[in-house]
């Protein structure tokens, strides 16, 4: 691979078929962890959201353990785990629990926002301070996972001493400054949330203090991506999913739809232009040779690290078809990466000494 060819990974949300069940769903990503790992996939992180049509992945920390099991090197993790709707020690617990039976193969992904609508965040008995204290709460976690304090009297168990390796998640400035203060990886939300993404990369490597978990800045850009043997084809196959986003636009949440011959007939004044400048900016869409330029072009303009890539299809095996031709295409090969100790592979949480007092907060403001 060129050294502009950055390691890729897969964010998987489960998706629902219009029609389907979420059981189906379930056992499709079961079905797509060891294919994507055979592939050369860096990692694959399932992202919690809730009482959402669309999407089964709301247990997160159960579907990560059963995509772990699943599979048997690929590193495995959350992308994220919504913070503010639980106690970091369960958190901490669970993941300890993760690393414990998958030693060297989990992440945690986190994020501020509530992942779904605040009627449905009171249900989750979420904190309504929630997301404004995020740093107190990372602070919290990364004190569970560190190694063990003489004189605790709460402790995460397991989790204690585990150190799963902690990422901040963003979609705007906020999480870049956190990140950077905390000298943790960053991933950024390009594949839904575009709007910030090369001021929030900048700001990121700018700002970042090196620390015991990570000695140089290290960030992953997410991107909404669908490929196909031809554009033409994968054009086609991408209209699911510009009808999933205009749902999110008109307030319908539904299943990933069947693809449509004439996508323009199905938008309204506007809404295609919303989508472009709003949410698919970044999306990326064709055969393999327009992805290999699109996709080079993304590294450099953001300097990313790596990629994760988010696909979805109508049809799974159009989606598991998404995810040969971008492998083949950019280069990466079967067995090469999953799994692998690179100094990223497993970036360690911080200890105590290394975690902010409560309240501090990241210089810059969401």
């Amino acid at each position: 691979m060129s050294s502009s060819r950055v390691p890729l990974s897969v964010l998987d949300l489960a998706p629902i078929r219009e029609g389907s069940t979420p059981d189906v769903a379930l056992r499709q990503s079961l079905e797509l962890a060891p294919v994507v790992e055979a592939l050369g996939y860096e990692r694959i992180w399932v992202a919690e959201h809730h009482n959402i049509a669309g999407v089964a992945s709301s247990a997160t920390a159960v579907l990560i353990g059963a995509l772990a099991d699943a599979t048997s090197r690929i590193r495995v993790g959350s992308g994220g785990i919504m913070l503010p709707n639980h106690a970091p020690l369960v958190i901490a617990e669970q993941f300890g629990t993760l690393a414990a039976l998958h030693p060297g193969r989990i992440d945690l992904g986190l994020g501020r926002a509530p992942g779904t609508d605040h009627v449905t965040g009171w249900a989750l008995r979420r904190n309504p301070q929630g997301g404004v204290e995020f740093d107190a709460e990372v602070a919290e976690l990364r004190g569970f996972l560190a190694p063990a304090v003489d004189g605790a009297r709460v402790r995460a168990i397991p989790g204690e001493g585990s150190e799963v390796p902690v990422w901040i998640l963003g979609s705007s400035t906020y999480g870049a400054a956190l990140a950077a203060q905390l000298g943790l990886p960053f991933a950024f939300a390009s594949h839904f949330a575009p709007r910030f993404l090369l001021e929030a990369a900048r700001l990121y490597r700018e700002q970042f203090v090196p620390s015991s978990s990570l000695s140089k800045p290290y960030m992953m850009v997410g991107v909404t991506l669908m490929a196909a043997d031809t554009d033409a084809e994968a054009e086609h196959l991408f209209t699911s999913t510009l009808q999933k986003f205009t749902g999110m636009l008109r307030g319908e949440r539904r299943g990933t739809l069947p693809p449509l011959d004439n996508v323009d007939a199905y938008f309204r004044p506007g809404e295609r232009e919303a989508l472009d400048a709003q949410m698919l900016s970044e999306a990326i869409v064709g055969g393999p040779e327009r992805v290999a330029t699109k996709l080079e072009s993304l590294v450099a303009r953001t300097g990313a690290d790596e990629v994760i890539v988010a696909t979805d299809a109508y049809d799974f095996a159009a989606r598991v078809r998404s995810y040969e031709v971008l492998a083949a295409t950019w280069g990466i090969t079967a067995g090469a990466r999953a799994g692998t100790n690179s100094a990223i592979a497993a970036p360690s949480s911080a200890i105590p000494a290394d975690v902010p007092s409560a309240g501090a907060k990241p210089s810059v403001n969401a």
